[in-house]
């Protein structure tokens, strides 16, 4: 057998991600469409029942590789396909919104409130903190630091989780005064890049958890922790688009 040959005899196979995703598609495009679409309840109800056990049941098993991994595997550049992907899902979602900006006749639309101005400043600079902490996290497991990466980690999950309640109480001020995902077409934007947003800080948050119980056992994946390190940078810079076209312009 050629060196070329050995080099690739041996494949690391994962049926996780595929169940993760099947999970995301009956969480966010089905039941989302059976609900606001279709206006079936009960579909979107079954879709949420089918798809969140999926993504939790995918997360645990991410969590019991990542436990016995230690190769390095292409998680790394596949990370980086991956956020070129999603960047695309968000620019579509941007130019959307600045076509309907620019060509309407009037802004906010009717309906409209004003949104909170101070709220996601703070949010931002939750959110750069956390990419200084999880890039200290890393540098602690590059130096053998146990403690260190795991108390850098956790405060990173910390920041990312305030990050979200945050946002889940703005939300909430938000559907009190009336200002919903059907008000208009400015509250159908906003809720659907803000919520996207969201969902993939909640992710991120799973991929550190998945980080955290092994590293809690002892074993920590350096190239798992390197692409989840990537995954959240690329979360805080899409909120600097988000924060800068939806709440500022």
């Amino acid at each position: 057998m050629t060196e070329h040959a050995a080099a690739h005899e041996h494949w690391d196979v994962s049926p996780w991600p595929m169940v993760i995703t099947i999970g995301i598609l009956f969480l966010a495009p089905l039941a989302f469409a059976f609900q606001f679409v279709y206006h079936q309840s009960l579909s979107s109800i079954i879709c949420l029942g089918i798809g969140v056990p999926l993504v939790i049941m995918g997360i645990a098993g991410w969590i019991s590789e990542a436990i016995g991994g230690n190769g390095s595997g292409l998680s790394v550049p596949a990370m980086g396909w991956f956020i070129l992907a999603e960047a695309m899902i968000f620019v579509s979602f941007i130019a959307s919104y600045w076509f309907m900006r620019l060509t309407a006749s009037a802004w906010p639309p009717e309906g409209s409130v004003e949104l909170p101005k101070m709220m996601p400043l703070v949010m931002t600079v939750i959110l750069v903190t956390s990419s200084f902490t999880i890039h200290i996290a890393e540098a602690k497991m590059e130096q053998n630091n146990h403690a260190g990466f795991l108390k850098w980690l956790l405060i990173t999950m910390i920041l990312g989780i305030s990050f979200l309640g945050i946002s889940v109480y703005e939300w909430t001020h938000l559907f009190h005064e009336g200002f919903n995902v059907t008000t208009n077409v400015f509250s159908t934007s906003f809720f659907t890049i803000t919520g996207f947003h969201g969902a993939h800080v909640l992710v991120g948050l799973g991929i550190f958890m998945a980080i955290l119980v092994p590293a809690l056992m002892g074993s920590i994946n350096h190239d798992f922790v390197k692409s989840g390190s990537l995954y959240w940078h690329f979360v805080d810079i899409i909120w600097f688009f988000v924060v800068s076209q939806v709440y500022y312009w």
